[in-house]
Order: structure tokens, then C-alpha cells, then sequence
């Protein structure tokens, strides 16, 4: 056994305090109790490969009674051994992930990739409760970096909901999808996939094909054969690429010179390109015949769309709502604030405006009037979620700010919300202090786009009017 695994006498040592019950009032805790210190444990595991193996001591009615799965293994017609039970195909914290829900109920997710291993073991042992809260925390943290293995993940696992989130994050961001270098380990079904769309975000279909030619040389070096295998390793996808739409001088000066196409192959292709007429000159079959760009999707105007190093074009828009006030509300530790709204056209989300704090906050937090010659420290937490509760993007903001004024948050990324569905936004005012509460405008026209606010199921509260404005363009 490698370095590292649990000693199972040693263990039991350590459990045997007396009246540890005693100080443990839950349940949780008395369950973490007894998976931290294999007390009574029955029952051992042997998770993951060499060098990376870690021994597990449980306690069979524990796992029987979350998993169908482990109920058949210890108490069903052909019980387990009492030799340490191997698995291989799982990663010894993603074991330790689903053993601590089932000791204590606790699902503590911290990572994309965690989630996916955690999905993954919850599913091998029947788990669906664990299924679920991992596909939910991947669907908020999809980005265009982890949106094909996320798409991946899905199809593997048959989450359809998951895949069709995924293959929209590829179609509406495809540019920064391609860009990403883990584009290049995809499969070749999904860059199928992707080839397969009829819009997708790009402005040339030589973005494709510089981005497929990245991913087949990526495939030669992880078959480990010759860079010049490259049209070999790309199997079909070669010819879901719209060579056609290209002009003659991007496909001479681009795909021509490729070493994915052959010399009689480029010549055909440019001769279609250049002449309408040019009937003699056969496409070779395995090429894409369609001559009609690709659309973008719906709605998408390309010149709102900022990519990350570039300038943004248009006007930036501020849709300010008046406040009907009400008394000030303390905030003791975490403020969370959120209200739901629809626009009647599509618009480019860049930030929100929010309040400040109305004055220092001096024992016993009376309230003295404004202080504007005063600032302090604003710590904000800002996110835009979508019907689902998918979190489309946000950002952390730790920012100097001035008594009774509004501070403006930039998210992180920019975001194209459509028109006519039911978006959130919402931050969290992590400083003590008085905040202005109140209930905003339901309507309010900015530009040419109209907002509906508090839409949908959501409940009036004081605290929506701490969103004073969005922000965005279009």
C-alpha cells in the first residue's frame, strides 16, 4: 500500500474516547465522528491506482442505506469478502467526496473538476440527490474555457439539460471556445458536433478550420504518428467545413498552404471559390458543397460582443430606477440583494450601479445625515443568472467608495442576454453598515429597450431596490 493510508487500527484508537457522543448533539457530527476515526468500522476500500491508492474503513449500513448499490454488495444474495473491496476507476477524493454526503449530508463542492468526479461516482452507486446538486453546481459555473468537456460530460452521463446549456455556451461564444487551448483535447465527436451547427459566433469560416487544424495536429502528437497524418486523425469532421464561403484570397493565403489538403484538393476548392461556373472542376466528395455562411445566433450582434484585450463599440446605457424609499436597513454581516427582469430586445449586460452606504456607522448606529467628504471600504459580490439560476457571469469588487453615492460594478465578463426571457441579478454587500432600502420602478424605457422588473415568480422586497441600475449597450 502506498503512503498515506488509513491505518485502521490506529483509527479505531483514536475513536475510542470516552462519551464522544456525549458532545456531539447531530447526527452530522456524530456520523463525521465515526468516518473520521473508523470507530466499529466493517467494511474497507481500496480506491484509485498506484501510486495515488487510499484505504477507506466504513460501515456497511451507512452505505446500504444511501445506495442501492451498496445495499446489493453487502446484504444482497452474493455479499462482498472481508478482504479490502478495490476500485480502480474512481479518484480516492471523489470517494471521500460521496462518503462524507453519506456520513454527514454535506456536499461541499469547490471545483469543476471536482464536481465531475463527484457526478461520476454518485451515478456508479445510485446516488441521485449527489447527481443532481453536481449538475447544478456545473451549471453555474459554465465558461467558453470548460463548456466542451462540460458537453462531454453530459452526453456520457445522458444529462440533456446539461448538453443543450453546453452546446449554446459553444454556439453564442464559439470564438473564445476556440481559442481556449483546451479546444484542443476534445473528442473528435464533439468537434464534430460543433462542425455540425448551423450558428455559431464567428466571423470567418477560417476560424474553424485553423482551430480543427490545431486540434488534429494536438491528435497526431497524442497518437504519437507524424504531423503528416493529420487528414487521417480528423476522420469526417474535414469535411463539415465551409470552404466554400471562404474569399480567394483567405482560402490561398490560409487552407491552401495546409498540409490537410492536397495540391489537386486545394485547386478544385479555389476553382469553386473563384467561378460560380466552374462546373469542370469537381469538389472532391468528402468536401463540404454549401456556399452560405454560417449564421450567428439569434439576436447576436457581433459589434456588442466584447472578447477579452478588445475595445467595445456602442454606447453605454444606464438604466436607473427610482427608488420608492423606505428605512434604512443595517447590514450585520452578508447583505444579498436580487431582483428578476425581462428587456423587449436584445441588450449587452456590462454591470450594475448599487448604493453605497449612507453614512459611517457610529454607536449606536444612529443616523447622523450623510457624510460625503467620508469613504471607506466596499466589498461586493455581483453575479447574472438565468432562468435556470445559471450563473452567466459576475465578479468580486473590493473598491474605495464614498458615503451616500453609487459605485459601479464591471462583471467579469460581459454577457448577450435575449429578449423577452426572465434573467436575475443580484449582489452581496459584504460590509457592516446602514444601506438605502426601498422597492424600484416595475418599467422603465432606456434608450430604445424597455425593462420589466421583478418578473416572474419573484416576491417584492426592499432589498431589490439596492439595484439601483443596470448597466449595458446594444
Amino acid at each position: 500500500m502506498s503512503a498515506g493510508i488509513q491505518d485502521k487500527p490506529a483509527a479505531q484508537a483514536v475513536g475510542n474516547t470516552c462519551d464522544w457522543q456525549i458532545r456531539r448533539q447531530k447526527v452530522s457530527e456524530r456520523g463525521k465522528f465515526l468516518l473520521e476515526t473508523a470507530q466499529w468500522s466493517d467494511c474497507q476500500f481500496v480506491v484509485g491506482t498506484e501510486p495515488h491508492q487510499q484505504l477507506f474503513s466504513v460501515h456497511k449500513l451507512f452505505l446500504a442505506m444511501s445506495s442501492p448499490v451498496f445495499e446489493a454488495m453487502f446484504f444482497g444474495g452474493m455479499p462482498e469478502k472481508d478482504e479490502p473491496i478495490p476500485i480502480l476507476d474512481v479518484q480516492p477524493e471523489a470517494f471521500k467526496a460521496l462518503l462524507e454526503y453519506i456520513y454527514t449530508d454535506e456536499i461541499n463542492l469547490q471545483s469543476f473538476d471536482q464536481a465531475c468526479e463527484l457526478c461520476y461516482v454518485a451515478k456508479k452507486y445510485m446516488i441521485p440527490h449527489v447527481v443532481e446538486e453536481c449538475t447544478k453546481y456545473l451549471w453555474g459555473d459554465l465558461f467558453p474555457k470548460n463548456a466542451c468537456r462540460a458537453y462531454e460530460f453530459a452526453r456520457l452521463f445522458e444529462e440533456p439539460v446539461l448538453m443543450d446549456k453546453c452546446l449554446r455556451i459553444i454556439c453564442s461564444e464559439t470564438e473564445a471556445v476556440l481559442r481556449e487551448g483546451s479546444f484542443e483535447d476534445i473528442e473528435v465527436s464533439t468537434l464534430e458536433t460543433i462542425l455540425d451547427q448551423e450558428e455559431l459566433s464567428i466571423n470567418s469560416e477560417l476560424e474553424l478550420f485553423e482551430a480543427v487544424q490545431r486540434w488534429a495536429a494536438a491528435e497526431c502528437s497524442r497518437r504519437g504518428v507524424d504531423i503528416k497524418s493529420m487528414r487521417s486523425v480528423l476522420g469526417s469532421a474535414i469535411g463539415k467545413i465551409r470552404l466554400l464561403t471562404l474569399t480567394p484570397a483567405e482560402f490561398a493565403e490560409g487552407p491552401a498552404l495546409s498540409p490537410l489538403l492536397t495540391k489537386d484538393e486545394s485547386f478544385a476548392i479555389l476553382m469553386n471559390i473563384s467561378s460560380k461556373t466552374a462546373t469542370k472542376v469537381t469538389l472532391p466528395e468528402s468536401f463540404s458543397t454549401c456556399s452560405v455562411p454560417r449564421k450567428r445566433p439569434a439576436g447576436e450582434d457581433k459589434h456588442i460582443i466584447q472578447l477579452p484585450g478588445e475595445a467595445r463599440e456602442g454606447q453605454k446605457y444606464y438604466c436607473l430606477r427610482n427608488i420608492s424609499p423606505q428605512p434604512h436597513g443595517y447590514n450585520t454581516s452578508n447583505l444579498d440583494c436580487s431582483v428578476s427582469f425581462t428587456v423587449d430586445r436584445n441588450i449587452c449586460v456590462l454591470g450594475v450601479q448599487v448604493p453605497t452606504q449612507i453614512c459611517p456607522p457610529p454607536p449606536p448606529f444612529r443616523y447622523d445625515g450623510p457624510q460625503l467628504h467620508e469613504s471607506y471600504t466596499e466589498v461586493i459580490y455581483a453575479h447574472l443568472l438565468d432562468s435556470d439560476g445559471s450563473r452567466l457571469t459576475y465578479t468580486h469588487v473590493t473598491s474605495r467608495v464614498s458615503y451616500a453615492s453609487l459605485v459601479e460594478i464591471t462583471f467579469d465578463r460581459p454577457v448577450y442576454i435575449q429578449r423577452n426571457k426572465i434573467y436575475r441579478v443580484g449582489v452581496v454587500l459584504n460590509k457592516m453598515g446602514r444601506y438605502p432600502m426601498g422597492t424600484g420602478d416595475r418599467r422603465i424605457v432606456c434608450g430604445s429597450v424597455l425593462f420589466n422588473f421583478c418578473v416572474g415568480p419573484d416576491i417584492d422586497s426592499v432589498r431589490e431596490g439596492i439595484i439601483k441600475s443596470i448597466v449595458f449597450t446594444y
